[in-house]
């Protein structure tokens, strides 16, 4: 047994903490899939602890017995007898851990995967409201809490509660009083262990926080962006200095724990010592006056041994149960929190999409602080859309009507702030429309399943997102049967595959982790590729070159001109190119449409348009 298994609890950790019936049995009905194992788990640790008791008994029965009788037949019997239980406890041991591994890690496959499966599919205003550590945290802390519930702190209660009361019973058999005076003890040995513990659970939780620090510190110099700012200020030295004193802390708080730790040990040794003292002396009397035999007492010193690190252990049970069970909790709150966006009960697949879309009066806002989905894990603060904060509940887009025909290439322009990037947000559905409706083909897109939808649209974004995988791999994220033929005609189209082929390792190269091996004009060529074989009906273009070179902007424009030939095409840009060569501009201020036509129709109406066009034209020239 570990010693933070005897450590005192945290008992603040769960005041007021209750365990529902409906928890328990929502918990029970979980693990049901491995009833079996958890009764195996059960009867080894049964076993386990009966035969932990033969060793005592037998040596009471060699003193008694085969001693005084010179029997050595017998003597070999029981020492035979004696090996053999240590066999069989060892086996059920081995039985006892796989058991226990078995549930553990079934129960944490089968969590995680339920988890990752539903936080997935839940709509992106949860992801943009919650921190990416704190929700790892809940899918990787809490599971295993949870599974420490199943497997270790029930497997610790049951194994101490058996011992314990198999223990007791044998001692009660062989010398009553003897029992009652070990069990008087109890306190003696038990108050001074929780006062000495909680000074170990200060340096225990220091020493967490202190090594937290430091890998903080590593996590953060050692991704890309922060190994090339400490490089690009010359601060390695001052890193170093930073990292050397939190490392020492480390280092100092380890030696401290170790020291305490094997004080406390010697404790605890001594304390049993007394106890294990007391019961030979009285025991010792008794033996002198003949009221029991020596056998019996040197059986009542070898088992009153085995009760007081149970009972120590048992006076963390309740907080025990209790801490892995909020783990159960809060799991359950993320596994019960309802997504918004879900197909329709009815819902029907795009087939064959034309790429025909209808804005009919559209408002939406972002959810308020009542409208949270994990309220644990989000934050109810206000939201920046566009670089502008949105107070939650404020309408972002507001009484929005248009058409946009199939093969059009529309424009959206308007301020910072004015709910561009909002708007097209909403064509592929990752939000709800708070009032109007969004129409594809006809059909509102709460109509259509979300993935025939999806399929249906590709996006290509500023900043867009490379796995730490190789070329192919990040391409075939699109389409994961494609070919390599198949990948050569897309990059082609993406004016990229000379890039591609000049690379050692081609399309098995790993782009690094967001793409940082790619430059931005590569990274951005790469997910034009990787949209043309997803070959979506309908394109989605938020500001894709706003960020680039020349150079990298003509390579990029001659490959979106090439991707959105024939498809639908929603650009949110703030080239003049882009704009003057649009079917249609969409204009918005303060997320209301002030203005829509063709360039020429909007310079002559001398409107907002015709402001921002002349302010890029300065910005160009």
């Amino acid at each position: 047994m570990g010693m933070h298994m005897l450590w005192p609890r945290n008992a603040d950790a769960v005041k007021g903490v209750e365990i529902g019936r409906d928890t328990a049995l929502r918990i029970w009905r979980f693990a049901s899939p491995y009833r079996t194992q958890v009764v195996g788990f059960l009867a080894s640790v049964v076993f386990g602890s009966l035969f932990g008791l033969v060793p005592a008994l037998l040596f009471g029965s060699i003193i008694d017995r085969a001693i005084p009788n010179e029997d050595r037949g017998l003597l070999a019997i029981f020492a035979a007898a004696i090996v053999a239980a240590a066999l069989f406890q060892g086996l059920v041991g081995l039985a006892e851990r796989y058991w226990s591994s078995r549930i553990g890690e079934g129960v944490i496959y089968d969590l995680r995967v339920a988890l990752f499966d539903h936080v997935q599919r839940l709509p992106i205003a949860f992801f943009t409201r919650t921190q990416t550590g704190t929700l790892t945290n809940r899918l990787n802390n809490d599971v295993i809490g949870a599974q420490r519930a199943l497997t270790t702190t029930l497997g610790s209660v049951v194994s101490n509660v058996i011992t314990l009361a198999t223990t007791l019973l044998a001692m009660f058999a062989l010398e009553w009083r003897l029992t009652l005076l070990a069990l008087i003890l109890t306190p003696m040995f038990v108050l001074p262990y929780r006062r000495i513990g909680r000074i170990q659970q200060g340096i225990t939780r220091d020493g967490m926080e202190l090594n937290a620090a430091m890998n903080s510190t590593m996590t953060e110099r050692f991704n890309v962006s922060g190994a090339l700012l400490v490089k690009l200020f010359g601060r390695g030295d001052d890193e170093l200095e930073l990292f050397s004193d939190r490392a020492g802390q480390v280092r100092d708080i380890g030696i401290r724990s170790a020291i305490f730790t094997r004080g406390f040990m010697t404790v605890l040794t001594l304390l049993g010592a007394i106890g294990t003292a007391m019961v030979y002396g009285l025991g010792g009397l008794f033996a002198i006056n003949g009221d029991i035999k020596i056998g019996v007492l040197a059986t009542m010193g070898l088992l009153v041994g085995r009760i007081y690190m149970p009972l120590t252990s048992l006076t963390n049970a309740r907080i025990d149960v209790l801490t892995a069970l909020v783990s159960f909790d809060r799991v359950f709150e993320v596994l019960d929190a309802p997504s918004p966006l879900t197909d329709a009960p009815d819902a029907v697949t795009l087939v064959d999409p034309k790429g025909h879309i209808e804005f009919a009066d559209v408002t939406f806002r972002y959810p308020g602080s009542d409208e949270l989905i994990v309220p644990g894990l989000e934050t109810p603060e206000s939201v920046v859309v566009e670089g502008e904060a949105i107070e939650r509940g404020e309408p972002v887009l507001r009484n929005l009507s248009f058409v946009i025909e199939p093969g059009q290439l529309v424009a959206v322009v308007g301020p910072s702030g004015a709910g561009k990037t909002t708007l097209t947000a909403l064509i592929p559905r990752l939000y709800d429309v708070t009032e109007g409706a969004v129409l594809i083909d006809g059909a509102a897109v709460s109509s259509l399943t979300q993935a025939s939808l999806r399929q249906a649209i590709g996006v290509v974004v500023q900043d867009p997102h490379l796995f730490h995988e190789s070329i192919g791999d990040n391409l075939r994220y699109a389409k994961p049967d494609a070919t390599d033929d198949e990948l050569d005609v897309a990059c082609e189209a993406a004016q990229i595959l000379d890039v591609v082929r000049s690379l050692p390792a081609g399309y098995k190269t790993v782009v690094g982790e967001r793409g940082y091996r790619m430059s931005g004009g590569e990274k951005q060529r790469l997910s034009i590729a990787r949209m043309l074989l997803k070959n979506p009906s309908m394109v989605i273009l938020d500001e894709a070159t706003s960020h680039l070179d020349s150079e990298n902007e003509a390579l990029v424009q001659e490959a979106l001109a090439k991707a959105l030939n024939g498809r639908t095409a929603v650009v949110i840009a703030h080239r003049l190119s882009t704009i003057t060569q649009a079917d249609q501009i969409l204009v918005l201020d303060e997320g209301a449409l002030v203005e829509h036509g063709t360039h020429d129709e909007l310079l002559a109406a001398e409107g907002l348009y015709a402001d921002l066009y002349h302010r890029l034209v300065r910005d160009e020239s």
